[in-house]
């Protein structure tokens, strides 16, 4: 968006999020979701581990966890996403999400650290739980100004207790529900941005086109709406 300045006539940029009048302020539910969108896309725990220094060396252990070879060129990453839908995304990390929206939702402090406690104990993310939980603890402490949210308040001091971990699925499920953000648009944002925080990730270290990347990110993010859609109509596990 672009007004007139005063002084030099010339157009002059204004930041788009937020403007003094009330009918052209975004809501702050949108920001909260754009901002929680973008931590957990290009800052999700295994897309780190993609494209850190490492490279994508640094994924070998989870690979092995999935039973793959090693993803080194396009061929093997479309497989490893493919992987990793199957096996982290859509039967542990949304529903993860669903649950800690419903507990949130519902000031139900004691049943969201059982669940953050309960995914400890998930074999499958053992290989980035530290990372999963340096990203969550990060984004919690930013709540922390929140003083009106019981829940986040408590939830924090479980994790700096050592009685929970802070897991970022569950930050984020909180993340939505405190700012009574969409559930539906809030699950499918995720594996928007993780899919696509994976696939820029190892672009770096694959030296994949612009086109390539937008390519893998159609096919892999085709199913998805229908599977959040399911997810939704299912009832949240306790």
């Amino acid at each position: 968006m672009r007004r007139v300045h005063r002084k030099t006539g010339r157009p002059s940029r204004v930041k788009a999020t937020w403007t003094r009048h009330p009918k052209n302020m975004i809501p702050q539910a949108q920001v909260a979701l754009a901002e929680a969108a973008e931590w957990l896309g290009d800052w999700h725990p295994l897309a780190e581990q993609l494209g850190s220094a490492e490279g994508l060396v640094a994924l070998s252990s989870v690979t092995r966890t999935l039973r793959l070879k090693p993803v080194r060129d396009v061929p093997s990453l479309r497989r490893f996403l493919r992987h990793y839908q199957v096996h982290l995304l859509l039967p542990l990390e949304l529903p993860a999400i669903q649950c800690a929206h419903g507990h949130a939702a519902r000031h139900e402090v004691r049943e969201l650290v059982a669940l953050d406690q309960q995914l400890a104990g998930e074999p499958v993310l053992k290989d980035f739980a530290a990372a999963s939980q340096r990203v969550g603890q990060s984004q919690l402490k930013k709540l922390r100004p929140l003083r009106d949210q019981r829940l986040v308040q408590r939830y924090l001091q479980a994790v700096e207790a050592g009685h929970a971990h802070g897991w970022h699925t569950l930050v984020y499920g909180v993340t939505l529900a405190i700012y009574s953000l969409p559930l539906r648009q809030g699950l499918l944002g995720y594996a928007h941005q993780t899919t696509r925080g994976f696939i820029y990730s190892a672009a770096r270290s694959l030296q994949l086109s612009e086109r390539q990347c937008r390519h893998l990110f159609d096919g892999l993010c085709v199913d998805l709406p229908e599977a959040v859609e399911a997810l939704i109509k299912e009832p949240a596990a306790a």
